[in-house]
């Protein structure tokens, strides 16, 4: 039995130690973080850590404070004799800091500021401590309250959970954290809960940070020889990289597990590993570090992250802390091994797991770990060295050093503890060190620890990277195209459709029963639920050709689920009745039988088939809360209260039994953790309503939000219209009314609904109120967070016609006539009447830019739009930036300098290079300018400024920035100089660099037209025919590229120009195409052509800074002499 509070705190004692546990309000500087963002954002193609950046159904955050001021919140402590813990559960309940007491460090990054950054899926993200990234990286909850309690274990250890419903996806996560009297490590105790009727799909990495310097490494198990990027998209060899990775020159052979040696942004996970470990370790003044344990089975994750050991990474630094410098991450996933890489949850199942966390000291390069004991073995010239660590007091261990043939080396009975480090050298070791086995055994004889060296492995075991999926028609087989569109549906991948694959596949055989399934899953969980009951039906038929008792039961669970939604009961129970049959869809098929019975008021045949499907699945939490509804309708009550007790002991978030604890006891103290919940996701309060609905208890579901309507805090459009709705359900056909009426007159804001009863909820309040404007808008929002854009046009078309006066309605519709109903004149008029209803809406003005920008307009014309608004263009780094992009293309080079040196911008991950660009523009351009006027000492100095960025700009440049234009204009300038010598120098260097053109997407990709600054660096040095080798590759990439359909690349890992408005990519490549050709020409002297083409780039894209830049120097000659 364990005892649970939350809000007791207490100290708990055994024999061997004692566990304080304790809240405490903390004062931490803070830079505070803007209002959410009340237009919903839908943000469809947004490729963010390799996989689907959409955030909606959440509001997002797009602005932090540049003051620093203290913020109270509320820690909760967990210490006993050699560690203290303390975690912020309003900033999802992450540990903030970990504290080795027996060597007085922190163990993980320790951050005395919370500095958010822009990183986060929806915004602030914060370094150090450790977060838990689920259900993808990183959390969309990471910078969000969660709710906690404590528990207090029999065996003296205390537990610190914290709990959240997430909205995305519905699914639930709690961790516990957990510390023993007389151990120095952190268990995190994990469960999973998918809430759903439908199969979903999570990762879950465990991000702790650590300080790092010269002396710091990465600590993989020693047989890890090879490493991934994200996507698997890249390898290299670890831990010597001896080729190209990150864009980077690892060729002379460069240890990446070292820190000091990575001078540019990098990811790398293991690419598999027999061992259970993967930490960090400090060999300089601390000569200690960081070490997770956890089954490698099912926690294959082990991963290193970095800013980088250079300029870039030092900005970063600066952009997240004040006074803490550098760290590195090293994450541990689990059931992952690669980001993105996500695993399945089936309906209602629940995956459970621990991982520890621990401090160790002088063992260095780990060779094995378990959460008892850290060895490392290193045998050099028949010596072998051996350390061990200890995370407890262990006495009477026995350690043998044996070799194959059983002759012992070493055997002595020793004493460890996390003070007392075991050291030892065993000297004069004949033979082969590959047969020497380490083992460690408790006084009782039981191993407790192994090792045995590895073997170098061969460089043929490195596999291959992974390959991008085919384009549908491309796929051999059906077979091939069910696998990749899952894995699409799976990876969650942001720019390939899934559903093409599949119809691609019933074009080939139009009754194959995995696609038919496939894809009647994808409607239904679109929302198209009567659309998607003939893809069951046809899945169903080919299964049962042969036999009516197929070997998988999954299409009938589906037909069931469908016709469930459908209100179809009869059917949907025989479906759900046939899908039972098949195990793997007992639990689940139980369920769904027993909401059907509990709806009919069936309550013994609802009790049994809810016994049925906990029997399956006993951690089941909504069939536990649906069990004690029934044992309380068939007045059972002391059972029922029996069976809350047990179920609140296997999960004690589970509001629902909590509820149906006050209801039958009508105890109002019980109530307060529900009350409590309602303070801190009102959401996760509307699941638990809705699951008394799905099973017909329309009362409980009234009663229960009826306790959230008091609150103006907290209620909010949805709750009173899912009121309504139950209300109808049950023939109170006036109060639903009542609650429709209600709902209707809300404030809107932030009323973002994606649940598939809500569809249901919202088309019944239209019924009620067919002038309800708000329900057309909110059912538009959760029709477009699905991607079903006629519907969703359909509702917003109809909002607007009823209101005209609420702008966030015409700014959807805007995005839905832009980017899926090629509407774009139409949508510019839209747009402006939504900022026209709402002038102080800084993102609308942004927004309206934007697409002022693609529609071609003058910039005259967006330079006075932003000019009459300068109070919101000041408020936002992004039109800010606009405002020094226009006056860089109208040639006032020195009014954006200022205006650039005037602000401290907030970079956003993956946005990175936009600032710093135009700082490049404005000064190179300047420098251009006192050039041809021979103010050379000037322009010399406007080049020298772009060497470095100043802080302001809140980036810092990478070491791999290709810069030939600049090397370029200072290889001239030196000439101009007499300085032949320095003249030469940067001309050389201005040769580097990329040689094949592309399309530069991200910051760090190489721009194409430094190649043609390269074939003017060639000339300069008098070789012409490599000048004219780059002039001609630059014609010949866009001659073959010109017209060939332009693909965004599939592994991309961000691509932060498709957030708002969609580009055309293909017009986009034939830009870059015409672009590559121009200067190609430009650089033969051929200048009809080059100015016809670059010509053509300013016709369609006006905007086109590169080309812009040419054509200005042309005119000036200042490129070209004659």
């Amino acid at each position: 039995m364990t005892e649970l509070t939350r809000y007791l705190i207490k100290s708990t004692v055994n024999q061997r130690g004692i566990v304080k546990v304790w809240a405490e309000s903390v004062a931490i500087p803070t830079y505070a973080v803007g209002a959410m963002e009340k237009n919903p954002i839908f943000a469809e193609k947004r490729v963010y850590q390799g996989s689907s950046g959409v955030v909606y159904p959440y509001p997002i955050i797009e602005k932090i404070s540049d003051e620093k001021k203290d913020k109270v919140y509320k820690a909760l402590f967990l210490e006993n004799e050699y560690i203290k813990v303390m975690i912020l559960p309003e900033l999802g309940g992450r540990i903030h800091m970990a504290y080795d007491k027996v060597r007085e460090r922190h163990f993980v990054y320790y951050n005395e500021v919370i500095k958010p950054a822009l990183v986060g899926l929806t915004g602030p993200w914060i370094s150090g401590g450790i977060e838990f990234n689920w259900p993808q990286h990183h959390r969309p909850t990471t910078f969000m309250p969660t709710e906690y309690l404590v528990e207090h274990n029999t065996d003296g250890s205390v537990t610190v959970w914290c709990n959240e419903i997430e909205r995305m996806f519905r699914m639930k996560a709690m961790q516990g954290f957990t510390l023993y009297p007389d151990k120095a490590f952190i268990e995190i105790k994990v469960q999973v809960y998918n809430r759903t009727a439908l199969p979903q799909t999570f990762l879950w990495w465990a991000n702790p940070a650590v300080v790092v310097n010269d002396d710091y490494y990465s600590v993989f198990p020693p047989d890890v020889n090879a490493v991934f990027d994200h996507g698997k998209r890249e390898v290299s060899t670890f831990p010597i990289a001896t080729g190209t990775y990150y864009k980077y020159d690892y060729s002379a052979g460069v240890d990446i597990a070292q820190y000091k040696n990575i001078p540019v942004p990098t990811s790398y996970m293991a690419i598999q590993s027999k061992y259970n470990f993967v930490g960090g370790y400090e060999a300089g003044d601390t000569n200690a570090g960081m070490l997770h344990v956890a089954d490698h089975h099912i926690s294959p994750g082990k991963k290193q992250w970095t800013w980088g050991n250079g300029d870039f990474g030092l900005a970063w630094d600066r952009n997240l802390t004040d006074e803490n410098g550098p760290y590195i991450e090293l994450m541990a996933g689990v059931y992952t091994d690669n980001q993105p890489d996500f695993a399945w949850l089936q309906p209602y199942e629940v995956k459970s797991w621990s991982q520890y966390f621990m401090p160790y000291a002088a063992v260095g390069h780990v060779k094995n770990a378990t959460k008892d004991l850290v060895l490392n073995m290193e045998v050099h010239q028949q010596c072998a060295h051996i350390i061990l660590y200890a995370t407890a007091v262990f006495e009477g261990l026995h350690i043998v050093l044996r070799d194959k043939q059983g002759r012992v080396y070493l055997e002595e009975e020793i004493y460890c503890s996390p003070r007392d480090i075991y050291k030892q050298t065993v000297s004069d070791l004949p033979g082969n060190p590959f047969d020497l086995i380490l083992s460690v055994y408790d006084s009782n004889g039981n191993e407790m620890l192994q090792y045995q060296l590895e073997k170098q492995r061969d460089s043929r075991d490195i596999p291959e990277p992974a390959r991008a999926v085919s384009a549908p028609e491309s796929v051999h087989s059906t077979e091939e195209l069910f696998l990749a569109g899952q894995h699409l549906e799976q990876y969650r991948h942001a720019t390939y459709n899934p559903m093409d694959y599949y119809l691609e596949a019933l074009k080939r055989d139009p009754h194959d029963a995995r696609c038919n399934n496939a894809l009647g899953a994808l409607l239904l969980r679109s929302g198209k639920i009567a659309e998607s009951i003939p893809y069951f039906r046809t899945a169903i038929a080919r299964l049962t050709e042969r036999n009516p008792n197929p070997y998988d039961g999954e299409a009938y669970y589906n037909l069931g689920l469908a016709l469930q939604l459908s209100g179809e009961l009869d059917a949907a129970y025989a479906a759900f009745y046939k899908a039972t049959w098949n195990a793997a869809w007992q639990d689940a098929g139980y369920f769904g039988l027993a909401q059907i019975d509990s709806k009919r008021g069936q309550w013994d045949a609802a009790l049994e088939k809810i016994e049925r499907s906990i029997n399956r699945n006993w951690k089941h939490h909504k069939a536990r809360q649906l069990k004690t509804s029934i044992l309380r309708k068939l007045g059972r009550v002391d059972e029922a209260l029996g069976y809350i007790k047990d179920s609140l002991e296997i999960d004690p978030f589970n509001m629902g039994c909590q509820f149906e604890w006050y209801l039958l006891t009508k105890d109002k103290t019980v109530l307060t953790p529900v009350l409590d919940l309602c303070k801190v996701n009102i959401q996760s309060v509307v699941e638990y309503a809705l699951d008394f609905a799905q099973a017909g208890l329309y009362e409980e579901a009234i009663q229960l939000l009826e306790k959230t309507i008091d609150d103006p805090q907290t209620v909010y459009p949805m709750i009173y219209y899912a009121l309504g709705y139950f209300s109808a359900c049950i023939g109170q056909n006036d109060q639903a009314k009542v609650y429709y009426d209600k709902a209707r007159i809300m404030d809107p804001t932030y009323c973002f609904p994606n649940r598939l009863e809500e569809i249901l909820i919202l088309q019944d309040a239209i019924l009620y109120n067919n002038d309800d404007a708000k329900a057309y808008y909110y059912l538009g929002n959760l029709w477009y967070g699905r991607r079903q854009h006629q519907d969703a046009v359909d509702c917003w078309e109809q909002a607007i016609q009823l209101d005209q006066q609420y702008p966030t309605a015409f700014r959807n519709l805007a995005l839905a006539y832009y980017n899926r109903m090629d509407r774009k004149e139409e949508a510019v008029a839209l747009l402006e009447k939504a900022f026209a209803l709402d002038e102080t809406d800084a993102r609308l003005l942004m927004e309206l830019h934007q697409l002022y920008k693609k529609q071609g307009y003058n910039y005259e014309e967006r330079l006075a739009l932003l000019d009459r608004y300068a109070d919101l263009v000041v408020s936002r780094d992004d039109l800010f930036l606009e405002r020094i992009t226009l006056f860089n293309l109208l040639g006032r080079y020195e009014e954006a300098r200022q205006l650039l040196a005037s602000r401290q911008f907030k970079p956003w991950e993956g946005g990175e290079g936009k600032v710093s660009r135009q700082y490049t523009i404005c000064h190179l351009e300047l420098a251009k300018e006192r050039l041809k006027v021979n103010d050379l000492k000037h322009a010399l100095a406007l080049l020298t400024a772009i060497d470095s960025y100043p802080y302001n700009l809140g980036e810092g440049k990478l070491i791999t920035m290709e810069e030939n234009d600049i090397d370029y204009y200072k290889g001239i300038l030196y000439r101009s100089m007499g300085n032949e010598a320095e003249a030469t120098a940067y001309f050389i260097k201005a040769t580097q660099g990329a040689q094949e053109p592309q399309q530069a997407l991200f910051y760090n990709d190489p721009q194409p037209d430094k190649i043609f600054f390269q074939g003017l660096a060639w000339r300069e040095l008098k070789q012409e025919e490599k000048a004219q080798q780059c002039f001609q590759g630059l014609i010949d990439h866009g001659k073959a590229y010109l017209d060939r359909p332009f693909k965004i690349d599939y592994f991309a890992v961000s691509l932060p120009d498709m957030d708002i408005w969609e580009d055309d990519l293909d017009l986009k490549n034939r830009i870059h195409c015409l672009y590559v050709m121009g200067l190609g020409y430009l650089g033969r002297g051929d200048l009809p052509l080059a100015k016809g083409h670059l010509a053509q780039v300013r016709e369609l894209d006006p905007n086109h800074q590169g080309c812009l830049s040419i054509l200005r120097s042309y005119l000036e000659e200042v490129i070209l002499n004659n």
